[in-house]
């Protein structure tokens, strides 16, 4: 069922600043809610962080790339229902597998299509590659996981958390879903965090593991069909419109001016460096937000595209990385809407130049037989996603009366993903209601 949000007997007029997957979801629901939306996103494409690009292929036919691959997994239940709101066929746009964790030696980890958590015992049990100590460490210390709520100090690491996993099982599946999941190592990233997300896809109930793979770029995926559907309701959606200034037109912000446009609230949707440059520029007391705007760490996530006459086994392959062969998944796209030969290797948390990675990266898949692998087109996003660290502070939605931000960096228990952004602008719009005219 599509997420709903209660309807106010008097609509505020609204500005959203940022038309990425937590602008245009948050402009979504402030219209279910009543309100009157203006979108303002400063690129000429939607999506934000997760978009479309074009590319041209080696025979001059052009493609639409992403500028970095993204995965939903099932338990991603906002994103579902807001994409089906807006008429997203999701069957269609979106490849469903059982969690699947295969190397291009065919070792590794498959789920089964079985109720959770079923499918995690089946899985773990019938992995490819491990022995039974391998089997047992991983089956111990997610039993102390699930007898501790799936709870743990703020300080531990997702590597502290897993002591008494074998090393194979850490580097095969363990550091696998860490980096996909908060962009970054295990010895590094919140072992808080990490538990939510295991939570919330391996025991909170079946398909939750699932990996849904695009099979449309990632603006069509959602924030062109947003765009449509709230077009439809009077909406305006403004692209290459970056917004300059920002300024509270009374003590009690039941007025704010964007670019000299009045509106009612402000949602500040856009990447928090930039959210923090318009709310430094307002002129108000928000010191603390900013602080901690100011104080976040990012991480890097590099996509190597290339051309091959290779066919891979699956539609994604998980790879073994090393400094020197840093990509950790490659996907098919041939097997995902796209050209025939088009792979993309991912290089999450990457360090170092591009020319380096790319070089790296190709060699990597040279390496494991891909025919003819030649590169096409490299992404680095310098800063794709905040650093999901333990103990980590993130800024609130409430900024101060009458302005918003949302977007997966601000509070909540999702790292850097685009459910965390989802459901953060469905927050911020929720804070509206008592603003209530």
């Amino acid at each position: 069922m599509a997420p709903t949000l209660p309807r106010l007997t008097s609509p505020l007029n609204i500005a959203v600043i940022g038309g990425g997957w937590a602008g245009m979801a948050a402009a979504v629901h402030a219209t279910q809610a009543g309100h009157k939306v203006s979108v303002f996103e400063a690129a000429r494409t939607l999506g934000g962080r997760a978009r479309a690009m074009r590319a041209t292929l080696p025979d001059k036919t052009a493609v639409q790339l992403d500028n970095g691959q993204h995965i939903l997994i099932g338990a991603y239940s906002e994103t579902l229902a807001l994409m089906q709101l807006v008429g997203v066929d999701t069957d269609r746009a979106l490849l469903r597998i059982p969690l699947t964790l295969l190397f291009p030696d065919n070792m590794g980890i498959r789920l089964p299509r079985w109720p959770a958590p079923l499918d995690a015992l089946a899985g773990i049990l019938g992995a490819r590659g491990w022995n039974a100590g391998d089997k047992f460490s991983l089956l111990r210390v997610s039993a102390r996981w699930q007898l501790a709520g799936f709870q743990c100090a703020p300080s531990v690491t997702v590597a502290g958390l897993c002591t008494g996993i074998s090393p194979r099982v850490m580097d095969e599946l363990i550091e696998p879903l860490c980096v996909s999941a908060l962009n970054i190592p295990a010895a590094r990233a919140s072992g808080q965090v990490f538990l939510r997300v295991i939570r919330d896809s391996l025991f909170a109930g079946s398909g939750g593991s699932n990996l849904l793979l695009p099979r449309v770029d990632l603006s069509a995926l959602f924030p062109l069909a947003a765009a449509q559907w709230l077009a439809t309701r009077g909406c305006t959606v403004e692209t290459g419109r970056r917004v300059e200034s920002l300024s509270c037109g009374s003590q009690d912000a039941s007025r704010w001016h964007v670019d000299g446009q009045t509106f009612d609230s402000v949602i500040i949707a856009c990447p928090p460096w930039d959210a923090a440059r318009l709310i430094s520029s307002a002129g108000i007391d928000v010191a603390t937000w900013l602080n901690l705007a100011n104080g976040l760490q990012y991480e890097a996530i590099t996509t190597v595209y290339a051309t091959s006459q290779a066919r891979l086994a699956h539609p994604m392959l998980s790879l073994r990385s090393s400094p020197t062969e840093p990509a950790q998944f490659v996907f098919d796209r041939g097997q995902l809407g796209g050209p025939a030969g088009l792979l993309a290797f991912v290089v999450s948390a990457s360090h170092g130049e591009r020319d380096i990675l790319q070089q790296q990266v190709i060699a990597q898949g040279q390496g494991l037989g891909f025919a003819n692998l030649q590169p096409l087109q490299t992404v680095v996003e310098k800063r794709a996603t905040f650093a999901c660290t333990p103990g980590l502070q993130r800024p609130p939605i409430k900024v101060a009366p009458g302005l918003l931000a949302c977007g997966d960096y601000v509070e909540g228990p999702y790292p850097a993903t685009l459910e965390g952004a989802v459901r953060s602008a469905a927050m911020a719009v929720k804070c509206l209601a008592p603003l209530q005219k």
